[in-house]
């Protein structure tokens, strides 16, 4: 793990940590699943941030200021919370185009791996109707 990753989760209530890890374990998964190698952890805005060359970064965090939720963050200027929303609106809520919001307690909904796996892949299917879902 990065150092400023390391930290960053250090920073978290440990019951919050415990989740964020399972997410970038998600991530981590979601890349072997697809091939991806060259994945990149780092921290972007003080969040945990992970991209690949073909791919569009996903970062996510928890903000004291809304302590009963954490966020999984896509690039707002692509089609990709757009396609989320299409495909997930009966089972993400969602921050305008930007993000995907879970709740502290909520078990992870499957369909985040399909949503981050798009990210990951971005580059290679941004062309695609519904990014190729």
């Amino acid at each position: 793990m990065h150092v400023s990753v390391k930290n960053k989760f250090e920073s978290y209530p440990e019951e919050v940590a415990v989740l964020l890890h399972n997410i970038r374990d998600l991530i981590y998964s979601v890349a072997e699943q697809e091939g991806i190698l060259d994945l990149t952890e780092t921290l972007k805005w003080g969040e945990p941030s992970y991209t690949s060359k073909i791919g569009s970064t996903v970062r996510f965090d928890w903000k004291a200021k809304y302590p009963n939720q954490y966020c999984v963050y896509f690039n707002c200027k692509t089609s990709l919370v757009a396609t989320f929303k299409t495909l997930y609106a009966d089972i993400f809520e969602f921050d305008g185009n930007r993000a995907i919001i879970l709740t502290i307690g909520q078990t992870v909904p499957q369909p985040l791996a399909h949503c981050i796996a798009m990210s990951l892949r971005y580059k290679k299917i941004k062309h695609l109707d519904l990014l190729g879902a």
